[in-house]
């Protein structure tokens, strides 16, 4: 079994050496796709270090096209048979991957969302993304009867046979409810399962926005009437 770790890539030149020596320990026959998005920071010239590493593949996008279209751009290059989407920072703990692979290995399902809901040591850097989070969520399980409680989560696992059915038309970070539309559209029921999660904010980096709330809100009202 191998796992396909996507790397969406935008200005991360600070945490980028350390999150890929934290995947590298994980104890998995991995890969890593990782796709600049068009870094201006410095990012691009840390890239390309790891160009020439066995299980790395390295991919530059010529502008800024947006999370959603780094992702879709990786799916053609996965090479394993289990997808896992991995944010270059160092919120989420890729010494989680173990737990959220197996499921999905043994067979039982094929979709496992790390949910950090489901973990009460979890910490969160601002109210207004809490509260929004739960929003998104709570739309997505009227919508489409699923009984999630993170939607939002960067840690999304899929089969990969499955991800690549899929035919997604994301740019930016409506990627997690279009994709997740689209499953629950399928009859696929997502099994969630515990992580830990390491919030940083604005100054350290933070991308996402306020209207990316209301974005995931009409992306998933729109995937539920659209056939």
């Amino acid at each position: 079994m191998k796992l396909s770790i996507i790397m969406p890539i935008f200005n991360e030149k600070d945490t980028l050496e350390r999150i890929v020596e934290k995947i590298q320990k994980v104890p998995i026959e991995k890969e890593i796709i990782m796709v600049d998005d068009g870094s201006t920071d410095g990012t691009r010239e840390i890239m390309k270090k790891y160009e020439n590493v066995q299980n790395i593949k390295v991919i530059y996008h010529t502008k800024n096209m947006g999370k959603g279209a780094t992702i879709r751009t990786a799916i053609k290059y996965i090479t394993g048979d289990i997808v896992i989407i991995q944010d270059a920072d160092l919120e989420y703990d890729p010494n989680d991957y173990l737990k959220l692979v197996m499921p999905i290995q043994n067979k039982e399902v094929k979709v496992i969302y790390g949910s950090r809901a489901l973990n009460p040591e979890n910490k969160h850097s601002y109210n207004r993304y809490l509260l929004g989070g739960k929003l998104v969520t709570f739309v997505t399980n009227i919508l489409f009867s699923q009984r999630l409680t993170d939607e939002p989560t960067c840690y999304k696992v899929f089969d990969t046979t499955l991800l690549k059915s899929i035919f997604l038309k994301c740019k930016r970070f409506e990627f997690c409810p279009e994709v997740t539309a689209k499953i629950a559209k399928m009859g696929i029921k997502i099994k969630e399962i515990p992580i830990s999660y390491y919030p940083r904010n604005f100054t350290e980096g933070k991308k996402i926005k306020w209207y990316d709330g209301i974005e995931a809100i009409w992306t998933l009202i729109k995937y539920r009437f659209v056939k």
